[in-house]
């Protein structure tokens, strides 16, 4: 399938490097055994349309035995993302959802109002050698979604749609890109996706977007004649059509983008709001531990711990 048949690739080398916006290079953190490297919030950008976390957690060679376990904890007023490239995640949570997810699927959490998950290595993993690798993001809910019913879907990776096209492969995660639309229900414009392009090809972003980012995973590109490694991210300038060209390995992104919401968002722990106040309140409760009877429950299969509200 080709891309957007109004979008002609053009040359990378044309585009002004002042297309970019903001250039964010996270710092990497050690998490006792493997690494995480936060792009989203940085201080420079909160939200790059609506996504306002970015986290690429690996890569990371375990044990036998090894394997991650976050305890369950709470969420208001986001969707979260998680998507692999190696290794799986046990996803439970207080819908009743009760999901492996392995690489290439999707598991789409919207949390409104409130919910609780947890996310841990499977027991199949654990019983030899296991890899971890993946993004995980959240999504800011609009103001008038914040306080929906939460849900959790998940689509497996037939599910996802995939355009190829000249070299490069675009797997739509999320939202609308190219003449496509991803599965999940969104609350506001988005595009996600996940990209390889071959040696020296070619990738034109979504023209059709007011926010637009991308963030190395492997390889390299080059922007009017700049050339940009793993772990960085590029915000672009609205409006401004866009070509990246990969390098002589290649590259593997991820493409992020959308509508800006209508103002900023508070941020404090695992919880996102248009107020402080629905963040003061969703701290109260969780103190609480009014499990069920509130905002919050703990996810059925796992109830016996969870991660405390901080000091």
């Amino acid at each position: 399938m080709s891309w957007n048949p109004t979008f002609e690739p053009g040359c990378p080398d044309r585009v002004s490097i002042d297309a970019i916006q903001t250039l964010i290079v996270p710092r990497a953190r050690d998490l006792g055994g493997f690494e995480v490297r936060r792009a989203l919030p940085a201080p420079r950008r909160q939200m790059v349309g609506p996504f306002i976390f970015f986290d690429q957690a690996g890569p990371a060679e375990l044990l036998t035995g090894q394997g991650v376990d976050v305890r369950p904890h709470p969420h208001i007023g986001l969707g979260t993302v998680t998507y692999l490239y190696r290794g799986d995640f046990h996803h439970r949570d207080s819908t009743g959802a009760d999901q492996i997810i392995r690489p290439g699927e999707l598991n789409w959490m919207v949390a409104g109002r409130g919910v609780t998950h947890s996310e841990r290595t499977s027991a199949t993993a654990r019983t030899g050698p296991n890899s971890l690798f993946g993004i995980q993001t959240w999504l800011a809910l609009p103001d008038a979604q914040e306080d929906v019913v939460p849900t959790f879907d998940h689509y497996g990776i037939e599910a996802l749609p995939t355009i190829e096209d000249h070299g490069a492969s675009v797997k739509l995660i999320l939202g609308t890109a190219y003449g496509e639309r991803a599965p999940a229900r969104m609350f506001s414009e988005t595009f996600y996706a996940d990209v390889k392009i071959d040696a020296n090809a070619l990738l034109p972003m979504p023209d059709d977007h007011e926010d637009r980012g991308i963030y190395i995973v492997e390889g390299s590109i080059s922007i009017a004649g700049q050339e940009f490694g793993p772990h960085q991210m590029m915000v672009f300038r609205p409006g401004d059509r866009i070509t990246v060209a990969a390098g002589a390995v290649g590259a593997r992104l991820i493409i992020l983008g959308g509508a800006t919401l209508s103002g900023p968002r508070y941020i404090w722990w695992n919880f996102v709001a248009s107020s402080q106040e629905r963040i003061e309140h969703a701290k109260a409760e969780w103190r609480q531990q009014d499990w069920g009877n509130g905002r919050f429950d703990l996810p059925r299969d796992d109830r016996d711990d969870h991660i405390p509200l901080p000091e």
